[in-house]
């Protein structure tokens, strides 16, 4: 059942707040990696190369977590549990540009790889608690 972000949080989407996202390995134990994310009203939009271990492993099993810390105030967080709805590789050239200007100050993402293919995840929040 999709749950709604509460309003006291998305001011973290806005900041330069990385998030660690949580997927499944193929053995069930978890794997975490720090990435830069962006919401779009009712998802949590994350951004990968195609190939990549947690892009292995959304594509095989939807069901992720995220927490995200504020940055002013390391004590305040927000924890996301929900799956992955849409992967597609559709505006993800152009969705990681504007996470490089949100989280680099820059206009283009500068660690683009040659043949690199970019693929933009969209996570509906099922769960959703934090401190304020």
């Amino acid at each position: 059942m999709p749950e709604t972000i509460p309003n006291a949080y998305l001011d973290l989407f806005q900041k330069r707040a990385f998030a660690v996202l949580a997927t499944l390995m193929p053995d069930g134990s978890p794997q975490v990696t720090p990435v830069w994310c962006d919401f779009d009203g009712a998802h949590v939009l994350v951004n990968s190369a195609r190939g990549r271990v947690k892009d292995r492993n959304m594509r095989r099993d939807p069901r992720v977590a995220l927490v995200i810390l504020d940055p002013d105030n390391p004590y305040r967080y927000v924890e996301i549990r929900g799956r992955v709805v849409e992967i597609t590789e559709e505006g993800a050239d152009v969705h990681i540009d504007q996470l490089a200007k949100k989280y680099l100050g820059v206009e283009t993402y500068p660690y683009r790889q040659p043949g690199e293919v970019r693929v933009l995840y969209k996570i509906r929040p099922e769960h959703v608690s934090g401190v304020r």
